[in-house]
């Protein structure tokens, strides 16, 4: 334990481990996200350049209740990938049920550590390939340290996938917050402050902002682990677009991937042309952040990240070779998503935004399944009239659009 805090930390996981799951639910459902999901980590970290055959060592750090645990081994079995996911986190709790939702899907290719991040230098685990951490350096004292500890067992070419609260979309949980530490001070027991928390919660006024705040709902459907996570951590410190930049950059970091990127291209949120041209000259942290301010929204910001200077190569998504996969969606997904006028509507959290799509686009998603390539897809077109050239542009201009909102990307090669 680093300090008093970090000691009320450990003891609300123990209490309330997180997120609220229950092992029966691994019969009916997987929960996917990002980071960490395969197809991600594929694309976005060793820009499908590494052969599916290499075996891939992976570290969940922070592991809590098991959620990116269970849904990257449970990819890597059902694709026969070789490898296995660490897991690794300080609460006993939350241990025992992550083995037992990984024991009711049968996986065998997890290990299991109980100990802090900070304990991984000269720990003698890894070097990993691929570390998650997900909702845990907006917690520590030193979130630099953290990721210092990360990076000394990330093998070289190696990527990160993180998740940490940003400010804006959690607009009235810091106001709470507030509130809650002057009625329930943190050195009360976990009980104690629960309690005070939900009688809080029963008579918060209609002006305070939580209460039209959308962004999340563990104070609604979180039960008590929710609760008490989002409104009575001890340490919660929420990262906009260029402190996280900045934080990854004195690390030594660089993103190659802000989840999802539309997101964070503040032009489609700006239609008046005189307005676009302001844009000219900003960087892409610069433009990200003004995304990130202008749709208000945002309650994490998500990214992949590599050391600086260890960029992978990406595979060209035009190749005659590349074979793309659909990231969780299926063609049925896309035919219902996009209207009459050929706009896919994404929908971020409540912002909708149109994406322009070709009157090609979804007879290629329909033929999309992670086997065929790009070649393949164009010949089963070529065969119903479709001509070469009409196919290569709209194979480009329906990949181009939706690698932007995480839904097509391409997937890893079958052999080196």
């Amino acid at each position: 334990m680093t300090d008093t805090t970090d000691r009320q930390l450990a003891d609300q996981y123990e209490a309330y481990p997180y997120p609220r799951r229950d092992p029966r639910d691994e019969a009916r459902r997987l929960i996917v996200g990002s980071p960490s999901h395969l197809v991600e980590v594929d694309h976005w970290v060793f820009g499908a350049t590494r052969p599916a055959t290499a075996p891939l060592r992976a570290l969940v750090a922070g592991g809590g209740t098991g959620d990116a645990t269970v849904m990257l081994a449970t990819q890597m079995a059902r694709a026969g990938r070789p490898g296995g996911v660490t897991w690794l986190d300080r609460s006993a709790a939350a241990l025992r049920i992550a083995r037992e939702r990984a024991a009711a899907r049968g996986l065998t290719n997890i290990v299991w550590e109980q100990r802090s991040i900070l304990d991984l230098p000269g720990s003698g685990l890894g070097p990993f390939d691929y570390i998650d951490c997900c909702g845990v350096l907006h917690h520590m004292p030193d979130p630099a340290a953290g990721l210092r500890a990360l990076l000394s067992v990330l093998a070289p070419g190696g990527g990160l996938g993180l998740m940490v609260y940003a400010p804006h979309g959690r607009t009235g949980v810091y106001m709470v917050q507030d509130a809650l530490r002057m009625l329930a001070p943190a050195d009360l027991p976990p009980a104690r402050r629960l309690d005070v928390a939900r009688r809080v919660m029963r008579h918060l006024p209609d002006t305070q902002w939580l209460r039209h705040n959308r962004n999340f709902d563990d104070h609604i459907n979180g039960g008590d682990a929710g609760l008490y996570d989002l409104l009575l951590n001890p340490r919660d410190q929420a990262f906009s677009v260029p402190a996280l930049d900045a934080l990854l950059r004195d690390a030594g970091l660089e993103v190659t991937c802000w989840v999802e990127p539309l997101r964070y291209d503040p032009v489609p949120l700006l239609p008046d042309p005189k307005l676009r041209a302001l844009l000219t000259g900003m960087t892409s942290t610069q433009r990200a952040a003004l995304a990130e301010s202008l749709a208000g929204n945002m309650a994490v910001h998500i990214v992949y990240c590599v050391r600086a200077g260890e960029a992978p190569r990406r595979a060209d998504p035009f190749a005659p070779d590349a074979v793309p996969i659909t990231r969780e969606w299926t063609s049925d997904d896309f035919a219902k998503a996009i209207g009459p006028d050929g706009a896919l509507i994404i929908n971020l959290d409540g912002l909708r935004i149109p994406v322009a799509l070709p009157p090609l686009a979804l007879a290629i998603l329909r033929l999309v399944d992670g086997q065929r390539t790009v070649a393949q897809i164009g010949a089963v077109l070529a065969e119903r009239g479709i001509k070469p050239d009409a196919f290569d542009r709209a194979w480009r201009q329906t990949f181009t659009a939706l690698e932007r909102v995480n839904r097509l990307l391409l997937a890893a090669p079958t052999a080196g």
